[in-house]
């Protein structure tokens, strides 16, 4: 469209009789001139193209009649007639059809400009609005049922453009929020109260005059949708770029309430609506960008919803509701529940020996990437849960899911292409000779068979296994887990359980800095082999984590595995890496633990991160030994390998990749060992920081040359930033290391503050 001023002037003149100047005005999709006459009288004047049809324009002038008898009826602008009494005048150019409509100029400073922003505003923006909603209860105009991008009850169909969101952790985020709004929302949509509303009460469209609501603008987006759509559209401008933007939303929630009352159902939905609203406005700057756009209307809000999208994350959803429903004078839902009653339920009817961490108990109940949320409204950052590898309800895994298992979940004596497909792209990233696998639904089931077809291809018993380490909760697991079986209640060891001295170069006889260490270690192995040679034995197998957990997050020494399997290999024994902890590239400089070490094992075993948290595992090994196992009595496994699992594994592979996680846990992982490297030069307490990627652990002791362990100091450290909001756990066989092992969405801010914390937490010991 293109209309001059001059051209504007003659029209104005030509149909409604003014002389005006001409002034052009920014415009989203309609262009807009100022007018103002002789007297000093100033217009608006907009210009419309056939994609605004002309009974959608004539809805527009009813609702303006309509709200003009209203109590706020200044707060509107007005149509001005032509001279045939019409407020809306047909221009035929260029073979083209537009609509000209004049309306009166509200005065007033634009939201985004305004300087004081306080909480009497919000509250006004809130009452106003109220106001407007309530006038408009008794208005219809069938123009208005429309098929709208901006219409948050369709934001589902924004997860089409979540393509076009080229930067992983905000393509990531907004899914999950979109993920949550087919979940929280699109259930109860058709139970909301249904309304004619404005629709875009934006920062460019509300005018403030003396700390009140003085007029909205622009009824291009009004729509006939969810009645709660239009307070949550307002609410998200009017956060944007706040510091405390649920105070904001608080605020102007109890000023609707207060002019037109709000229902529980509808405020317990507005924390998804208002996530819903920003993940289609990211989702279409992002599509803009795609097609070159330079209509900076496209992103003018891209920066600000964003940073506001990174905030909402981290306010746990239950704390929205109860602002919400407490600003409306509703019951909260927080309460001060000790849980007594849940810990005595579970005492009676969970095995008591399944334990609960921390001194002040948590009761989670919903996860979001990084983060997990409790009953009491409190946000924290899990920096321990590896198993859920890609992120709590990772959206891709989690949609994945969803379809794979409202489509079929079944055995695997039916044949099924997810099997085969995931185990040629899983084997894809390993070894050439790990080409075999067996699915399983733990890692301790893993680790169980594993030791099954070492035993049958070696036709030994023996296990050589690293003291203190763990590899699971099945009998034979537990028997090769010295962590359990030297620990209070555990069952010794078996005569057929052999262990080598752990690897460790802070703790060890061989220490950091001796270039031989990793061949001095393997002579502990080569020990074991010796002796069971002059009883006529030889070992089945020597298994081993790649990188320590238990342990106390160690990595291994250079060329330890690698002389060791030669040991092993030498007496006729098999190498089995176990990856449950450490693999699918957490740590950063490789996919594989193993491949720190220049090793190939015979057996991998995973397990945790292979499926984020979902039951599922594997056993991959060479074809000789899966050709030896093969032997006449059958191997069957349930739901080891059935769709959904597999559907599961592919999603967890594809997103590792895609959103290219091994790189961000490498930089990533970095950047938060140099901080907590930080913290060791400043407090003596922390005497070592080891790891890779986000396989993290600091050491802590009372003394650096005693090496006596820091207990209870580390207990207490844990606990304070738990307060803080942030969830650390201690490993090792001191129970004195930190363990971080976050879920890989975990980033350098998160880093910052977890440092930040660490660093309060210690200087208050």
């Amino acid at each position: 469209m293109t209309f001059s001023e001059t051209v504007i002037q003659d029209l104005v003149k030509e149909h409604y009789g003014l002389n005006v100047t001409v002034k052009a005005l920014n415009g989203y999709d309609e262009l807009n001139f100022l007018l103002s006459d002789d007297k000093n009288e100033k217009y608006i004047l907009k210009v419309s193209n056939e994609s605004h049809s002309f009974p959608f324009l004539k809805a527009q002038a009813s609702i303006l009649r309509h709200l003009g008898n209203s109590a706020i009826s200044d707060c509107f602008q007005h149509f001005c007639p032509n001279k045939i009494g019409e407020g809306l005048t047909q221009i035929i150019k260029d073979s083209q059809t537009y609509y000209i409509r004049i309306l009166n100029f509200l005065e007033g400073t634009f939201w985004v400009d305004e300087k004081d922003k306080n909480s009497e505003l919000h509250y006004n923006l809130g009452s106003f609005l109220g106001k407007m909603d309530n006038a408009l209860a008794d208005f219809s105009h069938p123009a208005m049922h429309r098929n709208y991008t901006w219409d948050i009850s369709r934001a589902s169909e924004a997860g089409d453009n979540l393509k076009y969101i080229l930067n992983h952790e905000k393509r990531r985020i907004a899914g999950y929020f979109l993920l949550q709004f087919d979940t929280e929302v699109l259930p109860q949509l058709h139970r909301l109260r249904h309304a004619y509303i404005h629709n875009d009460a934006n920062d460019y469209n509300v005018l403030v005059k003396d700390n009140r609501i003085s007029g909205l603008i622009d009824f291009g987006d009004m729509v006939y949708t969810a009645l709660i759509n239009n307070l949550a559209i307002a609410c998200v401008y009017a956060m944007l770029d706040e510091e405390d933007p649920l105070a904001v939303a608080a605020k102007i929630v109890e000023g609707y309430h207060n002019s037109y009352a709000l229902t529980e159902q509808e405020l317990d939905l507005l924390y998804y609506l208002i996530a819903g609203r920003l993940c289609i406005s990211v989702t279409q700057s992002a599509y803009n960008a795609s097609l070159d756009s330079n209509n900076e209307h496209h992103f003018v809000t891209e920066k600000p919803a964003w940073d506001l999208l990174y905030k909402w994350i981290k306010i746990n959803p239950i704390k929205a509701q109860d602002a919400f429903r407490k600003a409306c004078g509703f019951d909260g839902l927080i309460n001060s529940d000790d849980y007594s009653e849940l810990l005595e339920v579970r005492k009676k009817k969970i095995g008591r020996n399944l334990s609960i961490g921390y001194k002040d108990k948590l009761k989670i109940v919903k996860g979001a990437l990084q983060y997990l949320y409790d009953d009491k409204g409190r946000t924290f950052v899990d920096c321990v849960n590896n198993p859920s590898h890609v992120g709590h309800c990772h959206p891709v895994i989690v949609r994945k899911m969803q379809h794979q298992i409202a489509t079929l979940n079944t055995n695997t004596r039916y044949l099924n292409d997810a099997i085969t497909d995931y185990a040629e792209k899983l084997t894809a990233t390993l070894p050439e000779k790990l080409s075999v696998c067996y699915f399983v639904n733990s890692g301790s089931e893993a680790n169980d068979l594993a030791i099954r077809m070492s035993r049958h291809f070696t036709k030994q018993k023996d296990i050589i296994v690293l003291d203190h380490a763990y590899h699971g909760t099945s009998t034979v697991a537990m028997e090769m887990s010295p962590y359990k079986f030297d620990s209070k209640g555990g069952s010794g060891q078996m005569p057929w359980i052999h262990k080598a001295i752990n690897p460790d170069l802070y703790r060890g006889p061989y220490k950091y800095g001796d270039a031989a260490a990793g061949e001095k270690y393997a002579e502990d192995v080569q020990r074991i082999i010796e002796n069971l040679k002059k009883e006529d034995k030889a070992p089945a197998v020597f298994i081993c984590e790649t990188l320590l957990g238990v342990g106390g997050q160690i990595p291994l020494p250079e060329n330890y595995l690698k002389t060791v399997y030669d040991y092993v290999r030498a007496a006729g024994g098999v190498c089995i890496a176990d990856e449950v902890q450490v693999g699918f590239g957490r740590i950063g400089d490789h996919f594989w633990g193993f491949e720190l070490q220049d090793v190939v094992p015979d057996i991998v075993v995973l397990g945790k991160p292979i499926g984020n948290g979902h039951p599922l595992a594997a056993v991959i090994v060479t074809e000789e030994i899966a050709e030896a196992f093969n032997n006449g009595l059958e191997y069957f496994n349930t739901f080891g390998g059935n769709p959904v699992s597999m559907a599961t594994g592919l999603a967890v592979l594809e997103v590792i990749q895609q959103e290219e996680m091994q790189q961000h846990a490498l930089e990533t992982g970095n950047y938060l060992m140099n901080g907590l490297k930080g913290l060791m030069a400043k407090y003596p307490i922390i005497s070592d920081v080891r790891g890779h990627g986000l396989f993290i652990g600091a050491e802590m002791v009372k003394d650096r040359t005693t090496m006596e362990p820091a207990i209870p100091e580390i207990d207490i450290v844990v606990e304070k930033l738990k307060a803080k909001g942030y969830l650390l756990s201690t490993d090792g066989p001191l129970h004195n290391v930190l363990k971080i092992k976050p879920p890989m969405p975990f980033n350098k801010q998160n880093a910052d503050e977890m440092v930040e914390l660490l660093d309060i937490a210690l200087s208050e010991l």
